[in-house]
Parts: C-alpha cells; sequence; structure tokens
C-alpha cells in the first residue's frame, strides 16, 4: 500500500474588494484558526472586521489589507458588545455573519482544573457568542449567519480537557438557542467543531503535557493523530473553509446543528 501524498495548500487568493459588500465580524481574528477564517472570508470578497484584544495584534493583521477592519476588545467582558456595536455603527453596513472564535486557556484536567476556570471558560466562549450577536443585532439580517466555533471535545468529553468538554457542549445548546431564536428573521447559526488543531497552541500544550508524562512532544502529537482513523488533525485551512462554506445559500439546511471537523475522531453514532 502506498504513503498517503501529503496535503498541499493551495495559496490565499484576496477577491478584489466591494465598499459596498456586507461586513464579516470575525472574534479572535488573530490566532490561528480566527486567522484563517479571515483570510478565507476575504477570498471571499467579503470585508472583515476583525476583533481581538491585543491592539497591536490586531492593528498588524489589517495592515495590509484594506478590506480588513481592526477592533480591539475583550469578548469576555460586557464592555466588548458596546466596541463592537460602535465599530459597526460607524461602517452601518449588513452583516453578514459573525464568527465567535475566540480561544480557551488551558486549564489542566479534571484532576487540576480549577472549578471557577470551568466557568469562566463558558463565560468567555458561551456569554462571548451571546455577546457578540446582540452588539451585531440591527446589522442582522436575511440571510446572516451566526458561527461558533466549538470542538471536538464538546461532543467526545474526555477527562484530560474538561474546560474544552464543558465549554463546548454548553456552546452547541446555545447555537441551538439561537437558530430557534433568529430562525423567523432568516439568520441561521451554526456550530464549527473542529478535532485537535495542528497549531502552534497545540504544540505548546503537547509540549506541557509531554514534560509532565517525562516523554517527547512527538509522541503526544502521535496520539493525537491517532485518534483519526486517517492519522492526521485537522488544518486551520480546513476550519477557515468550513466556515466561509456556510455562506453559500444551501447552508441555511444547516442551521443549528453542528458541523464536525475532527478526522473521522468521533465514536458517537
Amino acid at each position: 500500500m502506498s504513503e498517503p501524498r501529503p496535503m498541499v495548500e493551495l495559496p490565499y487568493r484576496r477577491a478584489p474588494l466591494d465598499a459596498a459588500s456586507p461586513l464579516a465580524v470575525v472574534v479572535g481574528g488573530t490566532g490561528a484558526l480566527g486567522g484563517a477564517i479571515v483570510r478565507r472570508l476575504r477570498s471571499r470578497g467579503l470585508p472583515v472586521l476583525a476583533v481581538a484584544r491585543s491592539a497591536e495584534a490586531v492593528a498588524a493583521l489589517a495592515a495590509d489589507d484594506e478590506g480588513i477592519g481592526a477592533c480591539a476588545a475583550d469578548i469576555g467582558e460586557d464592555a466588548a458588545g458596546e466596541v463592537i456595536a460602535d465599530a459597526l455603527r460607524a461602517r452601518d453596513l449588513p452583516v453578514r455573519m459573525v464568527v465567535q472564535a475566540a480561544g480557551l486557556p488551558a486549564l489542566g484536567g479534571l484532576d487540576a482544573v480549577e472549578p471557577a476556570a470551568l466557568g469562566a471558560a463558558v463565560a468567555l466562549k458561551v456569554g462571548g457568542l451571546l455577546r457578540l450577536v446582540r452588539a451585531a443585532d440591527p446589522w442582522l439580517g436575511e440571510g446572516s449567519r451566526i458561527v461558533a466555533l466549538g470542538g471536538h471535545y464538546g461532543a467526545e468529553p474526555s477527562p484530560h480537557v474538561p474546560g474544552a468538554g464543558v465549554t463546548n457542549a454548553a456552546l452547541a445548546n446555545l447555537v441551538r438557542q439561537l437558530a430557534d431564536a433568529h430562525g423567523p428573521r432568516g439568520i441561521t447559526a451554526h456550530l464549527v467543531a473542529p478535532g485537535p488543531a495542528d497549531t502552534d497552541r497545540l504544540r505548546r500544550l503537547s509540549s506541557a503535557q509531554a514534560d509532565a508524562r517525562g516523554i517527547a512532544v512527538e509522541d503526544v502529537l502521535a496520539e493525537r493523530r491517532a485518534e483519526s482513523p486517517l492519522g492526521a488533525m485537522v488544518t486551520p485551512e480546513q476550519v477557515g473553509w468550513a466556515v466561509a462554506t456556510l455562506l453559500d445559500p444551501e447552508a441555511s439546511a444547516l442551521t443549528g446543528s453542528t458541523l464536525a471537523l475532527d478526522m473521522g475522531a468521533r465514536r458517537g453514532i
């Protein structure tokens, strides 16, 4: 049997900017996954308002692309909603898609996680999604998409990552509620749930886990790949592709559901 051919990532090509195009808002736009989502949405011709806690990082992201606007806000705080709303008022364009792609801090396993940290994680991702939707609500309309970036462990609980499991399960519940609440206006809500993604952050977390277990970091990464029948982890580019696909009119059929990007790792039916 021949060795599988490595996947080749195609270069990102930016579509021409239409000044009248509706906006996309991406929270966590400077992260590995959020950045890939921003690039893919720009390749579809959408201007993007990128939101991140670091003013410097989000300004750097916008520096070489006039179609990216910078918005510094911490989605874990209530004040972020007004900051985002102010940025949208200044542009006063319809919002085609909002994406909550803020990442979670590492919380440790079930034997070490602080109980209060679980609540803080839910407040960041789940509360953050609600803040984002409320901020953008006046600019949402027929065909708009509400998208949250969850994760594999919301459906496949593991005591190694209780924070991700609890938070992403709650996120799936809120997405279902948002789909019901906004459906009469023609607005759909979606959860995109990657498995372990091949990012620098995962490698840092794997390195810490390897040190704690006294093994090589490559052994930990091999364990993550072994969860998939393809022996692979999802890439940021694949996550960006999935989110951008939800712009298609046909994607309205997916409202309220979870789009799993776990390389076949999920074992449940």
